[in-house]
């Protein structure tokens, strides 16, 4: 497994691809043969580990699952073992595994950089070296199609061998990105021990919160000048579905997974009854730093891009291996704009309803009270 692989030349097209592949079962495909192993997951008690724990836990083809967290769960019918990821310990947790998911991540908006990325690439190598420890066959490491990069110029869709080309600095996306180059490392470090990574597209459901579904919080759609984005999500079912079926043996390269196709700007704005308002690149990430060197905003400018520019990828090795998804783009931004009933947020930022209706004029990072915002941060900063 490499990070940087080759690239293979690709060209925009406005095509889409039916929302349900032909034949597909809903959030799968046709399931592979029972294997009657061992499965662990970390994150079980919370999040998309518990969802995938949930989802194991009735699998016939699973015929044990270890639900690993730091607190114990209220999941029936697994063997709960409490340890922290960043134990090193974990490789006694671990043993008897024959394939274990790791998702316990730390991706919310409002986390502080520093500590995040420490929990999340300790965590992910911890559960690498203890799972070749503990003689695990495979290990699922859960990341994001943000590893590949959000760019003006990205093809649409993405090939999943494209380099992975997202900036290697304290977004989000730079901590997956290091887990992902744990993962190209662990064959030479942890030999006799496979790695599949599954990088989910924008995620979209229960619980979810990062700076994409707090984008559709806000009173308007940012857009800038030159480029305009194309949506791709995720539901959070479908990923526990395409992870069901790597655990069940269905497929074990690495691949993507979220909705086939994509939409494009009026058809989300037509969708979410959202208008949106366009803005010069350079004012939008320049304006975007320097509320967030501040601590207006919780992330850095960087990760604005996400919200601004393609990252669309061709979950081409699921649909190869007979999985398909469930919802389509359309479904899932219906999902997510139900869910941000009674939520608030400018530029990644959760705001009192108040506050929305003042900026909403705006409602983007380069509003008409940007100026304002900035002055009042930094009088708080000064009384602390």
């Amino acid at each position: 497994m490499t990070v940087t692989l080759s690239r293979r030349k690709h060209t925009v097209t406005n095509a889409r691809r039916p929302a349900r592949g032909a034949g597909g079962e809903r959030g799968g495909g046709q399931p592979p043969r029972a294997r009657g192993g061992l499965g662990g997951v970390t994150g079980a008690a919370r999040g998309i580990g518990r969802a995938l724990t949930v989802r194991l836990a009735a699998s016939p083809a699973v015929k044990k699952v270890i639900a690993i967290d730091s607190n114990r769960g209220d999941i029936a019918g697994v063997t709960w073992r409490v340890a922290d990821v960043r134990d090193p310990a974990l490789a006694g947790r671990l043993a008897g595994a024959d394939i274990v998911v790791h998702a316990d991540h730390d991706l919310a908006p409002d986390s502080d950089a520093r500590p995040r990325r420490a929990f999340n690439v300790r965590g992910a190598q911890t559960v690498l070296t203890s799972a070749a420890a503990g003689r695990v066959g495979r290990v699922v490491l859960v990341t994001s199609a943000m590893v590949y990069g959000a760019r003006p110029d990205n093809p649409v869709p993405l090939a999943e061998d494209m380099p992975l080309a997202a900036d290697t600095d304290s977004s989000v996306a730079g901590d997956l990105l290091e887990i992902e180059q744990l993962a190209r490392r662990s064959p030479r470090t942890n030999p006799g021990m496979a790695v599949t990574v599954v990088r989910p597209a924008a995620l979209v459901g229960d619980d979810i919160d990062t700076l994409v579904t707090r984008h559709f919080e806000a009173p308007r759609l940012l857009t800038v000048k030159g480029c305009a984005p194309r949506w791709q999500f995720c539901h959070v079912d479908d990923l526990v579905s395409a992870l069901e079926f790597t655990v069940r043996g269905g497929i074990t390269a690495d691949f993507a997974v979220g909705c086939d196709g994509w939409l494009e700007q009026d058809e989300v704005e037509r969708i979410s009854g959202l208008k949106s308002i366009e803005l010069p690149a350079r004012l939008t990430f320049g304006t975007a730093q320097r509320l967030h060197r501040v601590g207006v905003t919780p992330a850095p400018a960087v990760d604005m891009r996400y919200v601004v520019y393609p990252w669309v990828v061709d979950c081409a090795a699921l649909r190869t291996a007979g999985w398909h998804p469930g919802f389509g783009n359309a479904e899932a931004l219906r999902v997510l704009l139900d869910q941000r009933k009674g939520r608030h947020a400018l530029a990644g930022r959760r705001i009192a309803r108040k506050e929305a209706t003042i900026t909403a004029a705006g409602a983007t990072v380069a509003v008409i009270g940007t100026a304002a915002i900035v002055r009042r941060a930094r009088r708080r900063h000064r009384s602390d």
